[in-house]
C-alpha cells in the first residue's frame, strides 16, 4: 500500500511551492489543522495526513508490536516524504508529533529545512532522581491509562476540555472530544502508552535541523518548564511563548500560531538569502 493512501494524505496550496508537512497529536487527526494550514497555501505546498489508526487512515496497517515506539511513526512519515519526493520540508508537529518530527529529522536531516514544534515534550513523566520535571508522576500516567482502558469515551469527554484549556469556549473542548471519539479506541490506548511512557530526551542532542518551539504560557500537558527544557537541549532553537492557554494553540489561538510560524519562516528565508 502506498504511504499516501495508508495515511489519507491531503495536498493543497502551490503545487511547486516549498513543502510544509503538518502532523497531528494524540487523539486527533489532520482536520485539527484546518485553522492554520490553509494560511500557508499561498506560499507552500501544504501536506496533511493521519497517523495510522487516526482519522481516515487505513487501520488495517496497524500492528501493536510495530507501533510500540515513536520510531515507527517517524519511519511512516519518512516513507510518505519519500513517496511524495519532498525535500526542504517545513515540518509542523503538535504534541507527540513534535517528537516524531525530531526522530524523523535525525534519521534523514537532508529532507528537512526546519521544524516547528508545537507543545513538544520529550518525556511526560517526572524523574525526581535527575530533577527532570515532565508534568506528571508515574502514578498520574498509570491512572490516566487505566481510565482510558476502562472507559475511553468517558475519559475523552472529561479530558478533552482540560487539554484544550478554554472553559470559556466549551465548543473548542467539544471539537477535541469529537476528534478523540473518531479515533479507533484500540489504537488510541496503544498510542497513549507509546506517547506518555516515551523518553526521547537523548534524541534532542542529535538534531541538526533548525527548530522553533511554540509554548503556551499555561499548558496542562506540556508545561512551561518542559518547553524551556526542549529549548535548552536543542542547539540553536528558538522558543516563542504564546499568550495562549491549553495544549492546542492551533485550535484556540490560530492567528497567534500562524504569526509565530510566519515570523520564523521569514527569518529563516532572510538568513538563507544573506548567505
Amino acid at each position: 500500500m502506498r504511504p499516501s493512501v495508508r495515511h489519507n494524505v491531503s495536498i493543497d496550496g502551490l503545487p511547486d511551492g516549498p513543502p510544509m508537512l503538518f502532523a497531528h497529536g494524540f487523539g486527533c487527526d489532520q482536520s485539527m489543522w484546518h485553522r492554520v494550514a490553509p494560511a500557508f497555501a499561498d506560499t507552500h505546498r501544504v501536506v496533511t495526513f493521519d497517523h495510522v489508526g487516526a482519522g481516515g487512515s487505513d487501520v488495517s496497517a496497524y500492528r501493536p508490536e510495530r507501533y510500540a515506539s515513536l520510531t515507527a511513526y517517524a519511519r511512516d512519515m519518512l516513507e510518505l516524504i519519500e513517496e511524495l519526493d519532498l525535500t526542504d520540508v517545513v515540518f509542523v508537529g503538535h504534541s507527540v508529533s513534535a517528537m516524531i518530527g525530531v526522530l524523523a529529522a535525525n534519521m534523514a536531516p537532508e529532507r528537512f529545512s526546519s521544524l516547528v514544534l508545537v507543545g513538544p515534550s520529550p518525556r511526560y513523566v517526572d524523574e525526581p532522581d535527575t530533577g527532570y520535571a515532565g508534568g506528571f508522576t508515574r502514578a498520574d500516567i498509570d491512572g490516566l491509562l487505566a481510565n482510558m482502558d476502562t472507559d475511553f469515551l468517558g475519559w475523552s469527554s472529561v479530558m478533552a476540555p482540560v487539554i484544550m484549556g478554554h472553559p470559556d469556549t466549551p465548543e473548542l473542548g467539544e471539537e477535541l472530544t469529537a476528534s478523540f471519539c473518531r479515533t479507533d479506541p484500540a489504537f488510541a490506548r496503544q498510542f497513549a502508552r507509546t506517547t506518555f511512557l516515551s523518553d526521547n530526551r537523548a534524541d534532542l542532542a542529535h538534531l541538526t535541523v533548525p527548530a522553533l518551539i511554540l509554548q503556551c504560557r499555561e499548558d496542562a500537558i506540556a508545561p512551561m518548564v518542559v518547553g524551556e527544557y526542549v529549548h535548552a537541549h536543542l542547539t540553536g532553537s528558538e522558543l516563542v511563548v504564546l499568550d495562549a492557554t491549553g495544549h492546542c494553540p492551533h485550535v484556540s489561538a490560530p492567528a497567534e500560531t500562524i504569526a509565530a510560524i510566519r515570523s520564523f519562516l521569514n527569518a529563516r528565508a532572510g538568513v538563507a538569502a544573506a548567505a
